[in-house]
């Protein structure tokens, strides 16, 4: 009797990944998906989820980095507090440092402003056979720029440049840099970590309460909060204009971590798979090589066994 064929990762984990994938295909509003979606599991399930994924993210990332032909560009955005920086950490540890970067992008400082909105992002691209993350990206410049005019006005645009397009121009340039990308070897995977504002609010009294924390908090946070509908407003043009086919968002529910990091796991280990990523080979002079070093250095050791005697 023949054996039913084993299902791949992406058919295993599917469940955790199709309903939150957008690629352009239909209609798309934000206000549509659950923030405290958190599938058919409970916690301890879905750490059970995420200690496999992690064992399977330790895998790949060691061939990724021995093979040396693809690259994966992990992007992050959501609203203060969605928990961008925690995913990165639960999933991310274990990781061999040497394969794995993290760019955490702040303010432009001058010397950035002085270049197109793109330049700081693709000087931090990750290499061939490793994995950058981007903690905010180049999605700021259609999202905080837009939100405040004034950010936008700093960057020392040619006014005439600056038109009621420059949003839909932008949402094409990074379209076709997201494509360039994929056509290069860069694998390309969006995460935007959607969480309510309920369960903000609850996350910065648990900041102002945890020693621990408050260094996270700042004052800036409560302004910004102040114009949630603005930037859902934005986040759901964001969204709806730049998810591709080759470059789809996953719109992860957010409310519960735990869920949002078995859905990031999830997407990564099966996107990983699809590579079909092995250790390079060696070819037959350098195992005919190897087998003269092998004899040479075996001897060596009788010669040190005999000395010791």
């Amino acid at each position: 009797m023949s054996k039913k064929p084993s299902k791949s990762l992406a058919q295993e984990l599917d469940r955790y990944i199709t309903p939150f994938r957008l690629d352009g295909a239909g209609k798309f509003h934000l206000k549509d998906h659950k923030t405290n979606a958190k599938g058919d599991l409970d916690k301890e399930a879905a750490q059970d989820i995420l200690d496999a994924n992690k064992k399977r993210l330790i895998g790949f990332q060691e061939k990724l980095y021995a093979q040396d032909r693809w690259s994966v560009l992990i992007v992050f955005q959501a609203m203060d507090a969605a928990g961008k920086d925690s995913a990165i950490k639960a999933i991310f540890e274990g990781i061999n440092p040497q394969g794995c970067e993290v760019t955490a992008f702040k303010a432009p400082s001058s010397k950035e402003l002085d270049h197109d909105f793109l330049w700081r992002h693709i000087v931090a691209l990750p290499e061939r056979g490793r994995i950058g993350i981007f903690n905010r990206s180049h999605y700021e410049e259609c999202l905080v720029t837009r939100v405040h005019p004034e950010i936008l006005a700093k960057e020392k645009l040619p006014p005439r440049l600056v038109t009621k397009n420059i949003w839909k121009e932008r949402f094409e340039d990074i379209a076709a840099f997201e494509r360039y990308l994929c056509r290069n070897g860069t694998v390309v995977l969006k995460f935007f970590l959607n969480v309510s504002k309920q369960e903000q609010r609850e996350r910065f009294l648990d900041r102002l309460e945890d020693p621990a924390k408050q260094w996270k908090f700042s004052m800036d946070d409560i302004k910004e909060r102040a114009l949630w509908p603005r930037y859902q407003a934005v986040y759901q043009d964001i969204l709806r204009h730049t998810a591709t086919p080759h470059a789809p968002w996953y719109v992860v529910p957010a409310d519960h971590k735990w869920f949002a990091r078995v859905v990031i796991g999830s997407v990564i280990v099966a996107e990983l798979e699809k590579l079909d990523l092995r250790f390079p080979r060696a070819d037959k002079a350098s195992l005919a090589e190897f087998k003269n070093v092998r004899e040479a250095l075996e001897q060596e050791g009788k010669g040190a066994k005999k000395r010791a005697k």
